[in-house]
């Protein structure tokens, strides 16, 4: 009990200073606070001036700005004002310019309204008189104004062709002079730049026997192995007089070729008989075909031409055995190759297609079958099935003129086609076909009026025209010196150029007596 009485009083003891304590505290607070507040009054006065001053000083700011913007509007709007005064000053000084030109302008009008008028009537009077003079000439010269404007007319045709004649004639030999040098000098360089050989085929083949015993064996009984071999080969065989030899005869050499070399076989194996005769024809034509195959194939080789069509090369392989007026074909197509590339690498083309076109361009002379196509035509359209290039077809179907021209190439194959057939050796003319273009030549200059004698000289390259002075001037005398030209190169067909020379001459003859 007094211990419960002991821990009472100690517990009230404790809260009687809690209590005392938290008074003073509280009190110690209290006064704190009111000095806070204070502090805070005072800070919030001090502030308040402060923030009042820096508003009043905004103010003044703002109202500075204020004043100078109105200042500087007002600036503007004074010399907006000045400037439009001064522009319309301006514009009355021009309204008073217009109107002075105006005035100007209409004045003068007005002058050249009665100038017109004065004009006019000058006009009038000056065609009164012009139709008098016109009706005193017609009736002093006895022609009418119709007549005297034909008359007029034809005089100056006749002045404007002979005119257009020289003028022709000038132009064609500036033209001449200007690119006939540059062309000389392509051709002759690739002339001699190329070695050539001349061959000469013919259309028969003498075998040589040794004794006249073999001509009877080759005649067989009753004829039998001679027809045979004819019939095999399809060459037909001449036995005559002549000693120690016999006639092979037949267009194709091919073929002639394939008989020489059986008749060759049989002769020195001394077995001649039907069945003999077709066993060695059979064994050489193979042999002759492998060696054009062979032949095809060394030229390209020789020539550096890649990618040939293997037919193309039998077909070049054959040109061996062919000839085109006296001139081995296949060397004529080798060497127009070589003078091709010359010439391209002159002119900086590629001369790999020059040479490709100049070698095929005359393939179409070896058809295999009989065919209606010019052989121009017929190698281009072998050439297009075979794969060439369009600029070697062209090149082929183009050289003798037989379809347009649209490649390079084309030109420089037909020039070189001429460069080989044209030299001399080349090829051989018939006699009757020569004489006849010399006639022809002549024939055409004397079917013109005036013309009095015409000669073919130089073997046809230049044809001389003498005219009567009394019928063909010398104006007149360069007209038909064109003329023949343009009908010697539109009509006629020849090798090369004819030059045509017109000779005039005026002859005074008086006997003293």
């Amino acid at each position: 009990m007094e211990i419960v009485l002991i821990v009472s009083s100690l517990i009230v003891g404790a809260t009687a200073g809690w209590f005392a304590n938290q008074t003073i505290t509280r009190k110690k607070l209290l006064k704190r606070g009111s000095a806070i507040i204070r502090q805070a009054e005072q800070e919030a006065e001090a502030i308040k001036k402060e923030k009042l001053l820096q508003a009043k000083e905004k103010f003044l700011e703002l109202k500075n700005q204020h004043e100078k913007s109105i200042t500087q509007r007002e600036k503007k709007v004074q010399d907006a004002e000045i400037r439009i005064r001064e522009k319309e000053s301006k514009a009355n000084s021009m309204l008073e310019e217009v109107n002075r030109k105006d005035k100007e302008l209409t004045r003068k009008l007005e002058q050249v309204e009665r100038q017109t008028e004065l004009l006019e009537r000058k006009n009038q009077e000056l065609e009164k008189i012009r139709l008098s003079q016109i009706q005193q000439l017609q009736v002093i010269s006895g022609f009418t104004a119709e007549e005297a404007k034909n008359q007029l007319i034809e005089n100056l045709k006749e002045e404007a062709r002979a005119q257009a004649a020289i003028y022709i004639q000038n132009t064609l030999e500036e033209a001449k002079m200007t690119a006939a040098q540059e062309a000389r000098k392509v051709v002759i360089k690739t002339i001699q730049r190329i070695g050539t050989e001349t061959a000469i085929e013919n259309a028969v083949s003498v075998f040589n026997i040794d004794n006249e015993e073999v001509k009877g064996r080759i005649i067989g009984r009753e004829g039998r192995n001679i027809r045979a071999f004819e019939a095999a080969t399809g060459v037909e065989i001449i036995v005559d007089d002549t000693p120690d030899a016999i006639i092979l005869s037949c267009f194709d050499p091919v073929r002639r070729e394939i008989a020489r070399l059986s008749l060759h076989r049989l002769v020195t194996d001394g077995r001649i008989h039907p069945a003999r005769i077709e066993e060695v024809v059979a064994k050489v034509t193979r042999q002759i075909e492998d060696e054009i195959a062979e032949t095809g194939k060394r030229t390209i080789i020789d020539l550096g031409i890649h990618g040939l069509h293997p037919e193309l090369v039998k077909i070049v392989g054959r040109m061996k055995y062919r000839s085109s007026y006296g001139q081995n074909l296949l060397q004529h197509s080798r060497e127009v190759a070589n003078l091709s590339a010359v010439m391209a690498s002159e002119l900086g083309l590629n001369p790999k297609i020059a040479k490709r076109a100049g070698l095929l361009h005359d393939i179409g002379k070896v058809p295999t079958e009989e065919t209606d196509l010019p052989h121009a035509l017929l190698g281009m359209q072998w050439a297009e099935k075979y794969g060439e290039k369009p600029d070697v077809c062209n090149a082929i179907g183009a050289h003798h003129d037989e379809i347009e021209m649209t490649s390079i190439y084309s030109p420089i194959i037909q020039v070189c086609d001429a460069i080989s057939g044209a030299r001399p050796g080349a090829r051989r003319q018939v006699m009757e076909s020569y004489m006849q273009r010399l006639k022809d030549l002549e024939s055409l200059a004397m079917s013109y009026d005036g013309v009095t004698k015409a000669y073919a000289i130089q073997a046809g390259r230049e044809l001389r025209v003498m005219v009567e002075s009394e019928k063909i001037s010398d104006s007149a005398s360069q007209e038909l010196s064109f003329e023949l030209s343009q009908r010697i190169q539109n009509e006629m067909t020849y090798p090369g150029q004819v030059k045509v020379t017109v000779i005039r001459e005026t002859r005074a003859v008086n006997i003293a007596k």
